[in-house]
């Protein structure tokens, strides 16, 4: 699932020299997962326009599950990231502000979020029925067909992040 959020606070666009920068999200997203970074690449090379906004929008790597009655979306965990890595630094050169997921990036990717002074957040994975309740909202906005892969605006509420690489290059993976 892709996620994407508007208007980064700033404090998240500022080094922090690779050490471990909590943030606490309060804003509106929306998701995708594995398809949707080849259908957004097929679309840009035919010449089509993106359903959606790339610019400064936030990708949260994740799949969630069929939404319960209660809740907004199902457990929603991050995904491992490292998949996404051959898409990222297109997106990242077309103006995606942030990606959210887990697990280390390729070198290509940090010298991408280096480059467009982005950012790369972890959420803590294993927990996605955790997740899932600091997400107020979800719409679909984009490639409904694909199911829980398609693209959906979230509102999340505190959802708990840890920088893992800043716009300047320093990592926690290093």
């Amino acid at each position: 699932m892709w996620l994407i959020w508007q208007n980064i606070p700033s404090t998240l666009r500022t080094s922090n020299n690779g050490r471990p920068v909590c943030a606490r999200v309060t804003e509106c997203c929306s998701p995708a997962r594995s398809t949707p970074p080849a259908t957004r690449l097929t679309l840009l090379d035919s010449g089509s326009p993106l359903p959606y906004d790339l610019d400064g929008a936030v990708i949260y790597y994740a799949g969630p599950t069929p939404t319960p009655p209660h809740l907004a979306i199902g457990s929603c965990g991050p995904t491992t990231s490292g998949r996404m890595d051959p898409f990222a630094p297109r997106m990242l050169d077309l103006g995606l502000g942030a990606m959210v997921g887990k697990g280390g990036r390729s070198p290509e990717v940090c010298e991408a979020i280096r480059r467009n002074r982005s950012v790369y957040l972890c959420a803590v994975g294993g927990a996605g029925a955790l997740a899932s309740q600091c997400i107020t909202s979800c719409e679909v906005i984009a490639f409904e067909d694909l199911g829980c892969e398609s693209v959906k605006r979230l509102t999340f509420d505190k959802f708990p992040l840890i920088v893992a690489i800043d716009c300047e290059g320093g990592t926690l993976f290093a």
